[in-house]
């Protein structure tokens, strides 16, 4: 056996816990570090996916109204939202019905039918526009005066169509506003 020399040391208990006790430390902050880089990541996907679904809704909303000669919202939110039109060059008849779908969570899902007529026949098509839509943000209301605010006591036959409308997904959660003014002669 190898015997130690008198002036050749090991290390005392009280070191042996500082170096374990700074490893500690060390191990914690990269720990938290990891942790909060998945949780940015997991937040900026959720922001970017409420994102989308509120880019999805503005589109489809914005174009059918565009289109639209009548605007009918219902309900004290404005849905189920209500845009009919006659095509010019065929006479075709175009409704389009959007409508507020439940989902887990208390969330809604947007749905979307539209209804063709021409000739004899009515042709319709649903369409999942966007989900994660949440009701305390969202609304749909006609704006008749100009003022860009909503009227209550509009018919309709509005100048500008006001639609609001919030994703939450996750914790994360964005609002959109679209202001569209339906085709002239509505």
């Amino acid at each position: 056996m190898k015997r130690l020399k008198k002036d050749q040391r090991g290390f005392t208990l009280i070191e042996l816990l500082v170096v374990i006790a700074i490893t500690g430390l060390i191990t914690w902050g990269i720990t938290m570090t990891i942790f909060q880089v998945f949780d940015i990541n997991t937040r900026s996907t959720n922001r970017m996916a409420a994102i989308s679904q509120l880019q999805n809704a503005g589109l489809w909303v914005s174009n059918d109204a565009q289109m639209s000669q009548n605007v009918t919202p219902g309900g004290s939110s404005g849905f189920p939202l209500t845009l009919t039109w006659n095509e010019w060059e065929t006479g075709d008849s175009h409704a389009v019905n959007y409508t507020l779908e439940d989902m887990l969570g208390g969330l809604k899902e947007l749905k979307r039918s539209h209804s063709v007529t021409g000739g004899n026949s009515t042709v319709t098509t649903v369409t999942h526009v966007a989900e994660y839509i949440d009701l305390a943000g969202t609304n749909c209301c006609c704006d008749c005066d100009g003022d860009g605010y909503c009227d209550d006591d509009c018919n309709c036959n509005a100048k500008v169509l006001i639609f609001t409308v919030t994703a939450t997904v996750g914790e994360e959660s964005e609002t959109r506003v679209y202001k569209v003014t339906p085709r002239s002669g509505s």
